[in-house]
C-alpha cells in the first residue's frame, strides 16, 4: 500500500496550491495522511478531491474546518497516529511521542507537522515522521512530503523534495 504523508499546506495564506509533482503522488496514493494546517476549507476540499482515502487532522491554523486534533488509522498492518504537534518547538518530540503512546502505544508511528521541518526519528521508542510543508510555506526552505510503502506491518519511508 502506498501512503502519501503531507502537512502544512497553508493555502491560501502562504501558498496558492500544492505543487504538481506532489499532486501526482497524492492522487496515485492508496491513502493520504495530512497532519494539519490546511489553512482553509477550500484547501481541505482540494486535498479530499485528490485523495482516494484521507486521514486528516486540524492544525493551529484550522480552527473552523471541523477536523479532529488526533486521528488513528491502520494501513498495511502499521498503525499511524496523526496530530499536528501544535505548541512550542521546545518539547515537540516529547509532546508528539506522548500523544502516540496515549492513542495507540509505542508500536505506532506518529505523523505530525507544525514545524515545517522534515523529520524521521525515533524518540523514546516511538517513530516520528514530519513531512515538512507540502507547499514550502515559510519557514520551510522548500516543498517536501513523504511517501510510505506499508505492508505486513512493515514501513519504508522516503522524503520527496521539490
Amino acid at each position: 500500500m502506498d501512503v502519501a504523508l503531507i502537512s502544512d499546506t497553508h493555502i491560501p495564506s502562504r501558498a496558492s496550491r500544492i505543487p504538481d509533482g506532489f499532486r501526482e503522488r497524492i492522487e496515485a496514493a492508496d491513502h493520504v495522511v495530512h497532519a494539519g494546517d490546511f489553512d482553509s476549507e477550500g484547501a481541505l476540499s482540494n486535498v479530499r478531491a485528490m485523495a482516494s482515502r484521507l486521514t486528516a487532522v486540524g492544525g493551529n491554523m484550522d480552527p473552523r474546518i471541523g477536523l479532529p486534533d488526533r486521528a488513528t488509522v491502520e494501513l498495511g498492518g502499521v498503525t499511524f497516529v496523526v496530530t499536528h504537534g501544535t505548541g512550542s518547538k521546545r518539547g515537540y518530540e516529547d509532546r508528539v511521542a506522548n500523544i502516540v503512546r496515549e492513542e495507540a502505544g509505542e508500536d505506532a508511528v506518529g505523523v505530525a507537522g507544525h514545524t515545517h521541518e522534515v523529520m524521521d526519528t525515533t524518540h523514546g521508542g516511538v517513530r516520528l515522521l514530519n513531512p515538512g510543508s507540502a507547499t514550502g510555506a515559510a519557514p520551510a526552505e522548500r516543498a517536501t512530503m513523504m511517501t510510505a510503502t506499508v505492508g505486513n506491518g512493515e514501513i519504508d519511508v522516503e522524503t520527496v523534495r521539490l
